[in-house]
């Protein structure tokens, strides 16, 4: 009996995109699968078609996309680049890979919502698949809330909605690098992606050509405060943080941030069918600190030897 052939992964976003890399190392220890990662970008139509063509690929991983240098704030003063990537580049691939019956993943994001009347901070209920965006206090998650409604309509898309991703490093994008070296947090509780975890769950839902929109982050919430927390616990116990309220902080940011809850149970049906088992968000940020802990140890960072960039002196 003949091997079946192995599936062909086409990746946007895996040269210099976060999880797009993170994807592709995945991939290229796949038995299963193949990976190519495209240099071409994804408001170049004819390129995209081109390739698509000629490589012929089975499914396409969409991790690219524009969230701003140093933050989201960066596209309320670069609206024709952001459109120029997050819609137009974004629509271009998922045009086109419906054109070919080709399998399309996109690493979107669940900022588009926050907290309302029908879904209070704290009470347990979150935005599900089926629920209209609702925020749009920064010109990126706008932008995003357009692409959703849009990205719907075509039958061949999976849409991942990705919130605060976290990973056991502390690479720049990372939501702990982020907040880490914040003089203040706000303290309120979010869904949130621990991505060692989510993306090995995404190439599953990939491969069994899963379609749709599926809130994509670990169930449950947690707050700023306690994954600092978990951050003083393992990576620095000297390190200290303050709390500011919403209001204190929309006096020093340019565009509003999302704060929300998710609602997994369909997401966590799909996996369960998959035979994938995610751990509930505060496991998951434990252990990804403990892993973070090892990594951290091995790069010589740990114990006491972390850049100064991350280091914040206890207050007498």
């Amino acid at each position: 009996m003949s091997e079946p052939a192995k599936k062909r992964a086409l990746i946007y976003g895996g040269i210099t995109g976060w999880i797009g890399q993170m994807a592709a190392e995945l991939i290229k220890n796949d038995p299963s699968m193949e990976l190519i990662v495209s240099k071409n970008r994804m408001e170049n139509r004819s390129a995209i078609g081109a390739e698509l063509d000629e490589v012929k690929p089975t499914h396409v991983l969409l991790a690219a996309g524009i969230t701003g240098r140093p933050n989201i704030d960066w596209c309320e003063t670069n609206k024709p680049e952001t459109i120029r990537t997050n819609v137009i580049g974004m629509l271009n691939v998922a045009d086109l890979t419906n054109q070919k019956d080709i399998h399309c993943t996109v690493y979107a994001t669940g900022c588009i919502f926050e907290y309302d009347d029908k879904h209070p901070l704290g009470s347990g209920i979150g935005f599900k698949e089926t629920d209209k965006p609702n925020f749009d206090s920064s010109f990126y998650s706008e932008t995003k809330g357009y692409m959703e409604a849009l990205l719907k309509c075509y039958s061949n898309v999976l849409v991942l909605r990705v919130r605060m991703p976290i990973s056991d490093d502390l690479i720049h994008r990372n939501f702990v690098t982020k907040i880490v070296k914040y003089d203040r947090v706000v303290n309120i509780p979010n869904s949130m992606t621990v991505l060692t975890e989510m993306i090995p769950a995404s190439l599953a839902m990939a491969k069994a050509s899963l379609s749709g929109v599926y809130n994509f982050t670990n169930p449950g919430v947690i707050s700023h405060a306690q994954v600092l927390d978990l951050y003083t616990k393992y990576i620095d116990e000297d390190y200290t943080y303050t709390v500011f309220t919403l209001e204190e902080q929309a006096k020093v940011i340019v565009a509003g941030r999302s704060n929300n809850e998710l609602d997994t149970t369909k997401l966590m049906n799909a996996l369960e069918e998959l035979g994938i088992k995610i751990n509930p968000i505060d496991v998951a940020v434990d252990k990804c600190f403990q892993r973070m802990k090892e990594n951290l140890t091995k790069l010589g960072w740990l114990p006491g030897n972390l850049p100064k960039e991350f280091k914040r002196a206890k207050k007498c």
